[in-house]
């Protein structure tokens, strides 16, 4: 069993503001980066144990949230960008399963601790085919595209009920209660690593006994994204095939959920 395994920083235990947590001038942003490492290692350990022959971890946060040195050693490691069409392998479509660990709810999302589409700073929400969508739908969708059941998520509440309600038979453990975008009531790191663990195998083996289908929309496709400000509108204009709608909004068109998804 090959797994490929999204990260972020946002949904861990303990990680509870953009400003001290998940911005890379917080004060306690390489504490972060331990903690997302730790409940990474726990989910690894978890797929070794239910028989995992590969793990590759994806280094999914913009500035970086693995804390190299602390990874699990059979894991591998996917990090740095050349493009945002370098966040997946080459060889993505060879895994058997995929899964995320730390994830945030989509933006806007009321008590989503973090909540946020790709851009904390810039995004004010992403709409596929009309339909509001964040991060988890984006891996899911891509992946799915790709043959791969998504089997499990870690994050914050409102993160699974995001994936629950998104892909029938996830496999999800919440590691924190969102009260608000920058608060939380988060389980002890040790709880949270021990939840993880133990659901990423409760994962594996419902999986085996009822396979999650791999996320698949119907086609074709339009990506609509809304930003704050109208520069980063602008911005995103310079893209070839890019649709101004607004000042703020933008819209790309694919028949291929692959090209569209991370544009």
């Amino acid at each position: 069993m090959r797994v490929l395994m999204m990260t972020d920083l946002e949904g861990v235990s303990g990680v509870v503001t953009f400003r001290d947590h998940s911005y890379p001038d917080g004060r306690y942003y390489e504490r972060s980066m331990r903690l997302l490492t730790a409940e990474v290692n726990a989910a690894v350990e978890g797929l070794l144990e239910e028989g995992a022959t590969d793990v590759l971890v994806i280094d999914g946060h913009g500035s970086g949230g693995i804390w190299f040195e602390d990874l699990h050693p059979k894991a591998r490691l996917l990090h740095g960008r050349l493009s945002a069409d370098t966040l997946m392998p080459d060889d993505a479509g060879t895994y058997d399963v995929a899964m995320i660990i730390g994830q945030h709810a989509m933006a806007g999302v009321e008590r989503g601790n973090l909540n946020h589409t790709q851009s904390s700073k810039n995004v004010e929400y992403y709409k596929l085919n009309g339909r509001l969508i964040g991060e988890i739908a984006q891996f899911a969708l891509y992946t799915g595209a790709l043959e791969i059941p998504m089997i499990f998520l870690s994050g914050d509440d409102a993160a699974c009920r995001e994936a629950d309600e998104l892909i029938p038979g996830i496999t999800t453990v919440s590691v924190k209660e969102g009260l608000g975008r920058n608060s939380a009531i988060s389980l002890s790191a040790f709880e949270a690593r021990r939840r993880i663990g133990e659901g990423v195998k409760n994962a594996v083996v419902n999986h085996r006994k009822s396979p999650v289908a791999p996320l698949k929309w119907q086609g074709p496709y339009v990506l609509e994204k809304r930003f704050f400000h109208t520069d980063t509108a602008d911005r995103a204009c310079a893209m070839p095939g890019v649709e101004r709608v607004d000042s703020q909004t933008v819209r790309l068109h694919s028949d291929n959920v692959l090209e569209i998804i991370y544009a």
